[in-house]
């Protein structure tokens, strides 16, 4: 499945591959969102970059580099580049896209943060500065 040692096939692409255990990626993906939540954008897609080379598995690829794609965003929201809010954002709704059911499995409400990208991609046209999305998470309750 993979080009050469090292990478894996994304969307056609050999991409980098840098086997990291689940729990390893999980830690990840919760300091990247906790950085996220507190408006640290660009440590949340530095935080993320390990995870999200680290799995073979497609879905979770796309999830973390979903979330990349996102937190890219509002660097460039940070600094006034609508532009580069707008190419990360629409990145970020490809991947994420697919990545619904794994998000779901991680506790996130992927649909949820489709439904405001997409809100906050209309505005970006709009030529409005947009809010940070808002990645919600899933109720998940003990059986």
């Amino acid at each position: 499945m993979s080009d050469r040692p090292g990478t894996v096939r994304e969307n056609g692409r050999a991409k980098a591959f840098r086997p990291l255990p689940a729990p390893a990626r999980r830690a990840a993906l919760a300091g990247a969102l906790a950085a996220y939540e507190r408006g640290d954008f660009f440590l949340a897609h530095e935080l993320l970059e390990p995870a999200w080379m680290g799995s073979r598995d497609p879905g979770e690829r796309a999830l973390h580099s979903g979330l990349i794609k996102l937190a890219a965003a509002f660097v460039h929201s940070v600094r006034g580049n609508l532009a580069g809010v707008e190419k990360n954002l629409a990145g970020a709704r490809d991947r994420l896209v697919s990545a619904v059911p794994t998000g779901a499995v991680l506790g996130l409400d992927i649909p949820a943060v489709l439904e405001q990208l997409d809100a906050c991609r209309a505005a970006v046209r709009r030529g409005a500065q947009p809010p940070p999305i808002e990645i919600c998470r899933l109720e998940v309750s003990a059986p």
